[in-house]
């Protein structure tokens, strides 16, 4: 890897996603965003809803950036790699804005049928929130894909 650059890997519960050399790094924390670049202090942090963008160097025509939606989970960088340890994560490219704006529909009708003397309705409610963070963080990825 050249100086400039660090590993990331980003891994889910099922998958592999990335084990590569970045730049920088984007990462959707509880709390907000924070940047990671090569040399940055160690972190821990909690992962919440959000795009992580990964930046690639430029070596040989390539680099670019690739971007995932996160759903949870937790994020460490030391010694000049960042592990990201996402609850799920779902390629941006392989999100629509269709698909998207379906989720979120459900999840607004989902929260309106939910009777108010229900005793679960606290935490039915928590989950469909939840649910609809996921789907406008989805919607807003879809929307800023190039050609849309």
């Amino acid at each position: 890897m050249a100086s400039k650059t660090f590993r990331c890997r980003l891994v889910t519960p099922t998958a592999s996603l990335v084990d590569d050399a970045v730049v920088y790094a984007s990462v959707p924390a509880w709390d907000g965003l924070f940047g990671v670049q090569t040399g940055r202090a160690p972190i821990l942090a909690r992962l919440g809803v959000g795009e992580l963008r990964l930046d690639f160097p430029d070596v040989k025509g390539g680099g670019g950036s690739r971007s995932f939606l996160i759903e949870g989970g937790f994020v460490r960088m030391a010694q000049n790699e960042l592990t990201v340890l996402a609850e799920r994560a779902t390629a941006a490219e392989t999100i629509t804005e269709q698909d998207a704006d379906v989720e979120l529909r459900r999840a607004d009708e989902q929260a309106r049928a939910v009777p108010a003397g229900d005793p679960e309705r606290a935490v039915k409610l928590a989950k469909l929130t939840s649910a609809k963070r996921a789907a406008q963080a989805k919607l807003r990825l879809a929307r800023s894909k190039p050609g849309i």
